[in-house]
């Protein structure tokens, strides 16, 4: 199995629709969760009022992740871009303004795709390439809970990011806040 990380760039837009598809059961959404003003109507937006919307960020030069690559072929998605540009996020958690912080918002793999270690491999290359590129560090906002459906997991899985040494920012029961610093300090 060859596997590959790329970030997000105009010439992937094809592959970023391969992932974000009704096959793998993310057809609707096309990462456009954290981008609408708020959560009022989120439910009853279309597909094509997703799609519009997330062609008009690509249409801005909002690239605002990685896709994994499983022999060439598109089978996931991390949504990973500087925190603060995300209103809706930093108004839901209630952040504070901080212009170096990351998140990683979205984490997908293609159903066939998971359970067999990708991820781990993913957003471990995913975080080397926000090191290399100066980040200092980056949230996570993945949902608590045991035997949680696929769609309540959209952000990642609360081990994944544990296993990958994400710290605990923000307690909550079910939302916690999780960090990974790059200079090992703790956050």
């Amino acid at each position: 199995m060859k596997l590959a990380v790329y970030p997000m760039d105009d010439y992937r837009r094809e592959d970023f629709y391969r992932v974000h598809s009704e096959e793998n059961g993310h057809g609707w959404c096309c990462c456009v969760a954290w981008w609408t003003p708020t959560w009022d109507g989120w439910a009853d937006r279309s597909a094509s009022e997703n799609r519009k919307l997330r062609e008009e960020l690509f249409e801005r030069g909002e690239y605002d992740g990685y896709l994994l690559y499983v022999d060439d072929s598109p089978v996931g998605w991390c949504q990973c871009g500087p925190r603060d540009r995300l209103e809706k996020l930093c108004s839901s958690y209630r952040l504070e303004p901080d212009a170096d912080a990351w998140a990683i918002t979205c984490f997908v793999l293609a159903p066939k795709y998971r359970g067999i270690g990708l991820a781990h491999f993913f957003l471990a290359e995913t975080l080397k390439d926000l090191e290399r590129r100066g980040v200092k560090y980056v949230h996570a906002f993945p949902r608590r809970g045991t035997e949680l459906p696929d769609d309540d997991v959209w952000t990642g899985p609360e081990m994944l990011f544990k296993k990958t040494g994400f710290t605990l920012y923000r307690e909550h029961p079910a939302y916690p806040v999780y960090c990974k610093r790059f200079d090992q300090v703790r956050c």
